[in-house]
């Protein structure tokens, strides 16, 4: 297996070079795998003209865009680490992350640079900035003629490092040698049997893991195609999906949450009928979404799970829709898996205990923190990555939440994720998520925050009498938060432990 972004751009280039990578719907621009290699060559000529050497890391502020994507694979093609930065972050955010992962370069979108400069203001040694239009035609317009390409990477080189969300500390940057991110893109290319025919809509940014490997890298495996729009819209999805002939598409349960809210594919007069299946990562979905998802645009979904510590995927729902199993999200592909109990022991097939994965797509570090890293990685090269979960006897895992989440009532373990997916299953209902607050009696009591159907209403009471039915009076939230909408991370998922500051401000703003 080719083991290198370079090596993977070169093989394609050589071997369907007039074959389309990337589409830009908005803009009509695409992308050939030759021009996709000629543009990271000279990505890659310049910043070593510039005194810039491979394994510097080069910083993205940049929305989803032709020249983001070229970006983003040509820095890496070059043997430099690329680090996105999230343009949901604060500046203050924005300023540790530069500082922290020592960014020599930044290439920021023209609405991004104010952001930026306010970021860098501080910082002892501010990385240059670079300006670049996100959708221009041109690759660099504004840079000098080609220098000496820099040596071919080795798989072993840092070729990604992502940023997590820092929801419970500073954000740690994840470290991913080129072997991971090409890994990570082998495995969905495999899990999925896709080939150069197949073409991926893209709608997640390209600041997350799950955008980075699986609609980005995986073309370059099976040499197909990504449509890369500038960012979700569920009232132009299925046309641009459609229109651009797309084969699989690839969303989180926050979209296909919206998805289910609007027009079916009868009403919008669309034939989906090419799309082969609908990709779902980045947080569990709830079934009942699952199943109605399936029933109202008859297109199968495949559930699937992974981390940025895993270059996106570790686990995948097979291909055939028989094999597949509502709630879970399959079995180990690609790397190997298993549940260990609180002593550390492998856990028997049934029992909840911690998700544990081993593999080439595992990261190499966290930057700067070897504290954390040992902590996560043991010396067999397991990952420990703080979902709690079990193992069927068919070696399908089962999440039931997060070890920082879980609700400790009484005494009781909790999981959210069941409380959300009960009140997901209220008409009224569009999103839900639960957390535990503090409490006098019982250490934590259970509150959710609640976001409604357009022009459907639902009372606290209400919804705390479903609950009870549902879920029985001990699991039943004590308290309910109706908000417009959930703190999320890039990827779509809920960052559950945002949830009481959400509740405080809501509160505060009603006058209660």
């Amino acid at each position: 297996m080719l083991r290198t972004i370079r090596a993977l751009v070169d093989h394609q280039a050589q071997l369907r070079p007039e074959a389309v990578y990337l589409i830009a719907p908005e803009s009509g621009l695409h992308l050939s795998f030759a021009g996709l290699q000629a543009a990271s060559r000279r990505l890659a000529g310049w910043l070593l003209g510039q005194g810039i050497r491979p394994g510097a890391k080069v910083a993205l502020l940049m929305p989803n865009g032709y020249q983001t994507c070229r970006l983003f694979i040509g820095a890496m093609y070059g043997g430099y680490c690329v680090t996105p930065l999230n343009l949901l972050a604060q500046p203050s955010q924005l300023a540790y992350v530069l500082e922290h992962s020592d960014a020599e370069i930044v290439f920021v979108a023209p609405d991004q640079v104010e952001r930026l400069q306010q970021a860098a203001a501080g910082l002892a040694k501010p990385p240059r900035m670079v300006v670049c239009e996100v959708d221009a035609a041109e690759f660099l317009p504004a840079v000098e003629a080609d220098t000496a390409l820099p040596d071919s990477p080795g798989e072993e080189e840092a070729a990604l490092m992502m940023y997590t969300s820092g929801t419970t500390g500073k954000p740690k940057g994840v470290v991913l040698a080129q072997r991971a991110v090409v890994s990570g893109g082998a495995f969905v290319s495999a899990a999925h049997e896709l080939g150069p025919a197949d073409r991926v809509m893209a709608v997640l940014p390209l600041y997350h893991i799950n955008a980075q490997v699986v609609t980005a890298t995986a073309p370059l495996v099976h040499g197909g195609s990504l449509v890369l729009p500038k960012r979700f819209s569920a009232s132009s999805f299925w046309q641009t999906a459609v229109g651009h002939g797309c084969t699989w598409i690839n969303v989180v349960p926050t979209m296909i949450a919206y998805l289910l809210n609007g027009p079916d594919l009868a009403t919008l007069g669309l034939d989906a009928s090419a799309i082969r299946f609908c990709r779902s990562a980045s947080a569990p979905l709830p079934p009942a979404q699952h199943l109605a998802f399936e029933q109202k645009f008859g297109i199968g979904i495949i559930e699937t799970m992974g981390l940025t510590e895993t270059a996106a995927p570790c686990f995948s729902n097979p291909l055939e829709p028989a094999r597949r199993k509502v709630g879970s999200p399959g079995p180990a592909y690609g790397n190997a898996a298993k549940i260990i109990d609180a002593s550390g022991a492998a856990a028997p097939a049934g029992t909840v205990g911690e998700i544990m994965v081993r593999g080439a797509n595992v990261m190499s570090c966290y930057y700067k923190d070897p504290a954390e890293t040992a902590r996560t990685l043991d010396a067999g090269g397991w990952l420990h990555t703080g979902d709690l979960g079990y193992m069927d006897g068919d070696g399908f895992v089962f999440v039931t939440g997060r070890i920082k989440e879980l609700i400790i009532k009484g005494g009781e373990n909790i999981a959210p994720r069941e409380i959300d997916e009960a009140l997901l299953l209220h008409p009224a209902v569009l999103e839900a998520a639960a957390v535990g607050i503090p409490d006098d009696n019982y250490g934590q009591e259970i509150m959710a925050c609640v976001v409604l159907k357009q022009n459907q209403t639902c009372s606290e009471a209400e919804l705390r009498d479903y609950c009870e039915d549902a879920l029985g009076s001990y699991k039943t939230p004590r308290q309910f938060c109706f908000v417009t909408e959930l703190p999320k991370g890039p990827s779509g998922k809920v960052q559950r432990l945002k949830l009481p500051e959400l509740m405080a401000a809501t509160t505060l703003q009603s006058g209660r």
